[in-house]
């Protein structure tokens, strides 16, 4: 396929507008100006169009493919919401707009759709309130572990420094505890892929911050000894940080608040159906129970007695501004009609097909690919190549025969603690007959590592790119060839 700039020719516009007939405000200094024209493509409107059409028909997502990308949930997204997300009256808002002028409500509607999508959440969640303003899971780690700082810090907890970090958690779990000032410590796995309590204790002691745990984990697994591991880090004087990036594998049947924890983020990208990938936009609403109520970043949307809404900006002991206005508002409103779309038994009824999905996998490919922690999983199930590595087919070779099938590839070599990791994560949004093409392929796989191993080093053959060498694409990019 031809660059973009091998197409057109010289002279060629896509429009061409007519010479100004007032004269320019000020005229832009000789310094500032170009010394040569741009080096632009010259191509027509509908080369145009058709040569970004065609890029968009080389790419693999989930518009067009099963993409079972674990702990990323990269499932399908109803347009609907995103034309709700694009009413004129929300898309056409500026954030700078007064709540009230002459007495007119100018702002009251985005409010509303805040309080409301807030209220919601931190029902579902189990706490008290729920601030919607941190950009993206990341984020909203990131603002969770401010929270439990200023909680300390206010309450004279100098010495608390360190954080707990389990190692099946997330792995933006550690940088972002990093990034709010604390010292992390790993917590190890025990023989059933759950926190080794008796690690948790001896590492538990008068520097303790808290505990991050990713609830379900990385290994796709729910850990029954949440409320225990919650009382401990209690008992020792820290708070419980909940990572819940795979919060659709429980919501509508636990709140993490109930089981103990202080402080929460929730992606709406994975749990909520709002876009994901392609750098954003992104969202990671955090939740915290009444303790922590006070440190909430500012501004805040409050309810009137009199059914409007207004944002409280004097908070003593916030921790301030996290984000720009107040967050990723068209993201959020695009949450919101999701949550009223679903109501409470749709969202029980997410959480029980995104594990039934997941389980249905992990039992059919059981005979095929090693299982580390061989017990019932949540939302996704995570399996280790390392029977096809001990003949040469690694993890990611399966990735890229998976392409040759038209099949976005799971994620691999994560979490750590798995070798040749291959996290498989369905969705509840997938039919059983799009499952059983996955692991038919699956099958043929495992089969064809066993019979020619070596036919595996040059796949994938029917993507437009065929195989890389990807350290050097990555360190020496040729981005017109």
């Amino acid at each position: 396929m031809k660059s973009i700039f091998e197409q057109g020719r010289a002279g060629r516009r896509g429009s061409t507008l007519p010479q100004p007939d007032v004269p320019p405000a000020a005229a832009i200094p000789a310094a500032l100006r170009r010394r040569t024209p741009p080096a632009l493509p010259e191509v027509s409107e509908l080369e145009a169009m058709r040569h970004f059409t065609r890029l968009g028909q080389r790419n693999m997502g989930v518009a067009a493919n099963f993409y079972p990308l674990g702990s990323c949930t990269m499932k399908y997204n109803p347009p609907f919401h995103e034309r709700l997300a694009a009413l004129p009256g929300f898309a056409g808002l500026h954030p700078l707009l007064p709540q009230l002028r002459h007495g007119a409500a100018l702002t009251q509607g985005a409010l509303a759709v805040i309080y409301e999508a807030e209220t919601i959440i931190s029902e579902l969640l189990g706490f008290e309130r729920t601030t919607m303003q941190p950009l993206a899971g990341a984020h909203g780690e990131l603002c969770g572990c401010m929270l439990i700082a200023a909680y300390h810090r206010d309450h004279g907890n100098t010495e608390r420094k360190v954080m707990l970090i389990p190692d099946a958690a997330h792995g933006t779990n550690p940088a972002s505890a990093a990034v709010a000032g604390f010292v992390i410590r790993e917590v190890a796995s025990d023989a059933d892929g759950n926190v080794d309590l008796a690690d948790l204790e001896a590492k538990l002691g008068p520097d303790t911050a808290g505990l991050m745990l990713t609830c379900p984990n990385t290994l796709g697994l729910f850990d029954p000894n949440v409320r225990e591991i919650c009382a401990l880090v209690h008992a020792a004087g820290g708070l419980c940080y909940c990572d819940g990036a795979n919060f659709n594998a429980i919501i509508g049947r636990v709140r993490p608040g109930d089981l103990g924890f202080d402080v929460m983020h929730v992606n709406l990208h994975k749990t909520f159906a709002t876009p994901h990938g392609g750098g954003g936009p992104g969202s990671g609403p955090v939740g915290v129970n009444a303790k922590l109520v006070p440190y909430l970043p500012v501004s805040i949307v409050q309810k009137r007695a009199d059914g409007t809404y207004a944002l409280e900006y004097e908070c003593e002991r916030s921790i301030g501004y996290i984000a720009p206005f107040y967050g990723n508002f068209g993201v959020i409103l695009r949450a919101y009609a999701y949550l009223l779309t679903l109501g409470r038994e749709g969202f029980i009824r997410v959480s029980e097909n995104a594990v039934l999905n997941a389980n249905y996998i992990r039992v059919r490919l059981a005979p095929y690919y090693e299982w580390k922690f061989n017990r019932f999983c949540m939302h996704e199930c995570v399996f280790s190549a390392a029977k096809q590595a001990r003949n040469g087919v690694r993890a990611l070779d399966i990735a890229k025969a998976l392409i040759d099938r038209g099949i976005h590839p799971p994620t691999i070599y994560f979490p750590l603690i798995v070798p040749e990791a291959l996290m498989i994560e369905p969705t509840e949004t997938e039919s059983r007959e799009t499952l059983d093409e996955f692991i038919q392929a699956m099958i043929e796989i495992a089969a064809l590592a066993d019979k020619d191993p070596a036919a595996f080093h040059d796949f994938p053959l029917t993507t437009p790119v065929s195989r890389l060498d990807e350290t050097r694409a990555a360190r020496h990019p040729d981005l017109t060839a």
